[in-house]
């Protein structure tokens, strides 16, 4: 992938065959989507910063529109990046650990898994599981005399972020002494909790951000683009794509590019694809990542919502419920003939193909601008969460509930074997496979049904390989659309959805007990210690289960006893069988 500057040009297919067309090949309910677009100039005023696009009053909108100017902004940002970054490279740093959760950390992995490590610079891990075996792993791999702790968040105040910065400071303290506190680096907000213990505890560096960007939409922001320096992407060659984009909407055509896009997603959505079907050829598929949060999180509410699929197996027969979009790297695609598959069964595609990974700077822009305007056309606001809160809030009942009695507070179960016990809004007994049990009366009328896999276990290769061998199974058995996520990260991510949208999820939660436990102190330099990782990921865990129900959603918590991987293919066979 590495094509010169001067070879841009229109990198967008759109294909669907219908029997009722238009000259441009779309059904015409598609072309009316895009015709309202264009009569109501909404990519126009939504460049103006016009809230009324999504709502008659400004709020959680006019202050959330900062990442339009992003593209601009960058070449203005990296001389300060650039000094930060010799300085901590001249200092002999060779790794960074980034203590983060969703947009906070999503964009600094696609680039450290896309670009990889340029040399000189700095590898980076990125931490988002509070899951304690996460959090032992990275610790006892830390070189503590060369590595960099980047602390990211925008409010200041994330729970998962801040018990990170707590443990690994305190651990830094332990290790360094007094040369602790340059080993962390802070990016947040202005005025933020972070920003105050960043100055107190003198933090190597702190960046402020504009506080006028939402977290996922930050990717381009101090937040995507420090860790992207770390690394040593090219950040004018970042900047140069990603200002094609907005450059090409003074151009008839690629504005036209971009309604199309929107009102393609859109349109099928309303007509009952609200699916999101992701393929990704493998040396970009990290993005799917962030774009899931994207989508998700900004399109999964008032009974809404568009469910982005990453990761699936294409079938040979596909439902009738998605559009698929083909993210293409023109040198190694991968999925040519899978997608030519879907092209001739008459599914709608979306094929973008990129010639160099930095177009990914574009391609960031393309699907905040998209997902602004699928908001506009879906009747939501795409820059708020309002059903985040509702987990958050049951999960900080369970931590209060425990510091006062010492136990979670936990309802009696369905059924428990020597492998698992299981919690369930469905009847479940001990004699047969739970998931079978779960499942068949959930899936029968297979109408849009999508089943989460909700994974509150430690993150692991094996593991992972496990899981989608599980929803693949799930997938081709009930002929529904399956989705994998790792707690607690994607409570950041899709979590909104889950409860936002119109209530065809069906979820599998998986628990375990952690042991080792690894307390979190109660401070950046503290010996006491009143909660643990494990009591948090807990707590996050039954606080989702309790959201879900409430939200009169069908779920199913398994607690596995033993090694979760062993158990899950045990799952995996019954439904094969």
């Amino acid at each position: 992938m590495n094509n010169p500057k001067s070879q841009i040009e229109s990198r967008q297919s759109i294909w669907f065959e219908s029997r009722e067309h238009t000259e441009n090949n779309f059904p015409h309910f598609v072309q009316r989507t895009i015709e309202r677009l264009r009569s109501e100039r909404i990519l126009e005023r939504i460049m103006e910063r016009d809230h009324h696009v999504w709502h008659p009053e400004p709020d959680e909108i006019a202050n959330r529109l900062g990442w339009l100017d992003c593209p601009s902004r960058i070449k203005d940002q990296i001389p300060e990046i650039n000094a930060a970054v010799d300085d901590i490279r001249n200092a002999g740093f060779s790794q960074a650990i980034l203590l983060g959760m969703g947009g906070s950390s999503l964009a600094p992995e696609v680039f450290r898994k896309v670009f990889g490590v340029q040399e000189g610079f700095l590898d980076l891990t990125v931490l988002d599981s509070t899951v304690p075996a996460a959090i032992l792993e990275l610790s006892a791999a830390v070189d503590w005399t060369q590595t960099l702790f980047i602390v990211s968040t925008k409010s200041g105040g994330t729970v998962e972020t801040l018990s990170f910065l707590k443990y690994f400071f305190n651990a830094a303290i332990q290790q360094l002494g007094d040369k602790a506190p340059a080993h962390f680096v802070a990016i947040t907000d202005p005025g933020s909790g972070l920003e105050a213990l960043a100055r107190t505890h003198h933090f190597r560096h702190i960046f402020i951000n504009d506080p006028n960007i939402g977290g996922r939409f930050s990717a381009l922001s101090l937040f995507g683009l420090v860790p992207a320096a770390l690394l040593g992407v090219n950040l004018e060659e970042l900047a140069f794509w990603s200002q094609q984009l907005t450059g090409f909407l003074d151009s008839p055509q690629h504005h036209q590019e971009i309604l199309d896009f929107s009102g393609f997603i859109a349109a099928f959505t309303q007509e009952g694809r609200d699916k999101l079907k992701f393929i990704i050829s493998p040396s970009l598929a990290p993005f799917g990542d962030w774009v899931e949060q994207l989508v998700a999180e900004s399109t999964g509410k008032a009974g809404v919502g568009i469910l982005p699929i990453i990761g699936e197996t294409i079938l040979e027969v596909e439902n009738q419920d998605a559009v698929f979009v083909y993210m293409r790297d023109v040198d190694n695609p991968g999925f040519d003939a899978d997608v030519n598959a879907l092209h001739e069964s008459s599914q709608p595609v979306i094929q973008i193909d990129l010639t160099t990974a930095f177009q990914l700077g574009a391609e960031f822009m393309r699907w905040e601008l998209a997902t602004a305007i699928i908001g506009h056309l879906l009747g939501i606001n795409p820059f708020d969460q309002p059903n985040v809160e509702s987990a958050k809030v049951l999960a900080r009942k369970m931590i209060q509930e425990f510091q006062i009695s010492g136990q979670l507070p936990l309802t009696a179960p369905n059924a428990e074997t020597e492998e698992w016990i299981a919690f369930s809004t469905a009847d479940i007994t001990a004699d047969a496979d739970p998931i079978l049990q779960f499942l068949a009366p959930e899936t029968s009328a297979n109408e849009g049904i999508y089943v989460a896999i909700q994974a509150f276990l430690p993150p692991a290769a094996d593991l992972s390989d496990a899981l989608q061998e599980f929803r693949t199974v799930i997938q081709k058995k009930y002929r529904i659309a399956t989705t994998i996520g790792y707690g607690p990260r994607f409570l950041h991510s899709t979590g909104q959805l889950h409860k936002g949208d119109s209530g065809k999820g069906v979820f599998i939660q998986f628990t375990m007990d952690y042991c080792p436990d690894v307390p979190i102190p109660d401070d950046l330099i503290s010996n006491d210690s009143t909660l643990s990782f494990g009591i948090l990921a807990a707590s996050q865990a039954l606080g989702d289960y309790e959201a879900l129900v409430d939200a009169g959603r069908k779920v199913i918590r398994l607690h596995l006893k033993t090694q979760p991987v062993s158990i899950i293919k045990g799952f995996t066979k019954a439904l094969a069988e």
